[in-house]
This record gives C-alpha cells, structure tokens and sequence, in this order.
C-alpha cells in the first residue's frame, strides 16, 4: 500500500495546482441568454452517475461564454449542484472540454494530487455524501459552498495508488455507459418508427411496401382536418379509455386498514417506467378497500399535477409487462398522477407515443387549472374534446409486438446497469479503506 494522504480536500487541491470555485451568479448570465444553439450550459438537471447528460442541456452564445471564460470546463474538472441535492457531481471528460459551468454549479479542479476519476469514486462514499448533506446550510434548501467542499475530509492513497483503484471502477461505469447509449439509441427508434408509421403514415403494408409512399388509399378526416389511410377510424380520446384509477400514496407503514403493500409509481419515476433509467420506486401500504387502484400491465400513467405542463403536468409513463413482472408487489401511481386502462392493450405504446407528442408540442397549455398554485392538466374536459387516429387491427399488433421487443431490451440493459452500479458501489469502500489491494 502507498502513503495515505489524510487532510483536507481543500488543501490537497490547492497544493497541487487546483482550485474550487463557485459558478457564474445570475447577475453574470440572465434567463433571456440562453439560446437555441451554442456552448452547452451545463446544469445540476446535467448531471447523471457522475457524468454529463445532455438530453436536456440549454445553451450560451459563443460571445458570452468568452465573456466568462473563467467557467469554461476543462478536462478533469469535477462539477457539483449548488443546491437541492448537493451530493449530485458529474466529473468532465475529454469530450466535454469547452462546456460552460452553469449558475447552479460549483467547480472543483482536483490539481497534481488526485487522479479525477477516484477522487469523483472517492466523493461517492456513503460518509462523504453524508457528511456534505450535514454540513450544507439553508433552512429549507441545503445549499453548498466553496468552504464545505474545502473542508471535505480526505483519507486515501496517493495519485499513482489512485489510478490503479480508478482503472477498475471505471472499466464499470464504461460498461453502463455503453449500455446508456444503446438505450438511447432504442429510444430514438422508437420515436422514428412512431412517426414513420403514424404521422407520415408509411406503415408496412400487405406486400411490406410503406403504405402512403406505394399509392395506398387516404380518405379525409374532418375531425382530424387531414387525410388518414384507409380502413382507420377517428374517435375521442375518451372513447377509447375503459378504466381510470386515482392514485393513492398510502402509508409508509402498516396499519389494521392499510394492510395491501404495493410500489407507488410517482412522478419522479416516469422515465424509468418508459426504460429511460432504472426505476425504483418507494414501497407503501393502501387501504384494503383500494383494489381497485391496482395497475395492470399497459396501464398509462398521466402526471396531472405539477409545476408548468412544460416541467411535469402531463408527462406519461406505460407500465409494460416486464416492467410489472419485475415488482414483488403490486403498483398504485401516486395522487399526482391517473392512471387509465385503454379499451385494447395492444394500443398501448400508440397511445404513449401520441400523447407524448402532444406534451412535446405544449398542447396541454390550454387545459391547466389551478390548485393552491400546483397546475392541474383537466384531463376529463381534454380527453372528450379531442381526437385520436386509431390504426386498423392488424397494424395495431405489428406495432404492439415490435415495440415490445424493443422495450424487453431497454429493459434489459437499465437492469444490468442496476447490477453494475451494485458492485461498483460494493467495491468502492473496500477500494478505498485498503481492505482489497489492486496488483
């Protein structure tokens, strides 16, 4: 074993050539900055198991990020939320030199002393997140600072020793990351097809050929405003949803009347449902008289309430069968969401797919309500006044049973991610305290 070095994360830094400072303040970049295309602007919504994720990034003008070219990120940098979950950290790697450091971000340069890729493994550590969240101050927000990152608590070998733990726990997250990428690129296909076969209606058909492109028959929809191929039908949203289902958040533990223990799908947990991330939610207890509320497979979940439609208000999940046979008990959603059971399994992803779209396209603007200032999607009132294109039979199951293999495989990859992540996080201790030496 190397010469452990044992002192504050501050002083390591700063002895190494280092520095730790706070990102740009909102005087420096104002909301109107942002623009379309750019440098990416990353932000703690940026960060993802310690690294960039840039599906949702904003953008600076390339004027004024040489403005403030101090927060331009360099390799190796490690940066870290400044408030909300201030143990959330994404290292910078060699693709993501250039990117600015956004205003809720702080920027930790680890210097000669570290190797960066341990010391983001080494600021995972149960202690280590658990000593920052104790230490960052706010009385309804924790909120984190140059000084408490300084301040860090450092007890580990030296640079040459930390390469060799770092080589091993990154051979892992490459892992993940690979299987990351495909996932995303499942997505995209997933979209690409939706539209290939829905909106530009060049659905495979009886020779194979796409429809609409090889001369198939459309006829005009009034209720639609377009022309839609032949043999589909047009109807309300509400026509074609059999079941609603409220949600209940239960209790945290049982009683003599909340005997039924269930998973609570929330919010939070909408993109793990649609195999975009692992989804893990929080075991609760419902009342006996609740059955009712149980999802069954291809149930849609619908967040009704939330901050702007925009942020959450209308977002979507679809509970696949292998996401249902994963769960030891049964699923409720929480009172923030609804929960529908259509009239045809089959038109599930259809569904997911199309009311997706119309998120994407803000249509949900004009039906919010308001409660105590928590906007509310009036679903009833959208769903009887709007109209759905629904595909003839055969069409129906091809792309039921397509997007079913796709989502198994989604599947698939968030649940060995889950396992790599497990045996990182088993290692990462014994690496680090010198119960396991690497040769």
């Amino acid at each position: 074993m190397s010469k452990m070095l044992d002192g504050k994360l501050g002083d390591f830094v700063a002895k190494g050539g280092g520095k730790i400072h706070t990102g740009p303040f909102g005087s420096q970049l104002h909301a109107s900055d942002y623009v379309r295309h750019g440098i990416p602007c990353i932000m703690p919504a940026n960060m993802k198991n310690n690294r960039i994720d840039l599906s949702d990034v904003v953008f600076i003008a390339e004027a004024d990020a040489q403005r403030l070219s101090k927060y331009l990120v360099k390799e190796n940098d490690i940066l870290y939320s400044r408030r909300g979950d201030v143990t959330q950290k994404a290292l910078i790697r060699k693709k993501e030199v250039g990117y600015f450091c956004g205003t809720g971000c702080l920027l930790l340069r680890p210097g000669e002393n570290f190797d960066a890729r341990f010391l983001t493994h080494y600021l995972s550590i149960p202690t280590i997140k658990g000593w920052i969240i104790s230490q960052a101050v706010g009385a309804t927000m924790p909120n984190l600072n140059t000084g408490i990152l300084s301040d860090i608590p450092f007890h580990g070998p030296e640079k040459a020793e930390q390469e060799k733990i770092a080589n091993v726990l990154s051979t892992l997250e490459d892992a993940m990351e690979i299987n990351d990428k495909i996932g995303q690129t499942l997505e995209v296909i997933t979209k690409t097809l939706y539209d290939y076969w829905f909106v530009q209606f060049d659905f495979p058909d009886e020779n194979g050929k796409p429809y609409k492109s090889s001369g198939g028959r459309m006829v005009w929809s009034e209720a639609l405003k377009t022309e839609i191929p032949n043999g589909w039908k047009v109807q309300k949203i509400s026509e074609i949803i059999r079941d609603e289902k409220n949600g209940d958040w239960g209790k945290e533990e049982e009683t003599q009347k909340y005997t039924n223990k269930v998973f609570c799908i929330r919010g939070a947990d909408i993109n793990g449902l649609n195999g975009k991330e692992f989804c893990n939610p929080p075991q609760r207890f419902i009342s006996t008289n609740s059955t009712d509320k149980i999802l069954l497979a291809h149930d849609l979940i619908i967040e009704i309430s939330g901050g702007s439609p925009r942020q959450s208000t209308g977002r979507i999940a679809h509970i696949s069968q292998t996401t249902k046979n994963r769960f030891t008990s049964p699923l409720v959603c929480s009172n923030f969401c609804k929960a529908i059971t259509l009239t045809d399994f089959k038109f599930a992803y259809n569904f997911l797919f199309f009311w997706e779209r119309l998120y994407d396209n803000n249509i949900f603007f004009g039906y919010e309500g308001k409660t105590s200032g928590i906007k509310n999607l009036l679903f009833d009132a959208f769903v009887k006044t709007n109209y759905i294109l629904i595909p003839d039979e055969n069409t129906i199951t091809n792309f039921f049973e397509l997007m079913e293999r796709i989502q198994e495989k989604k599947e698939k990859l968030l649940e060995e991610n889950q396992r790599l992540a497990e045996l990182r996080d088993w290692l990462l201790p014994i690496l680090m305290n010198g119960q396991v030496v690497i040769k």
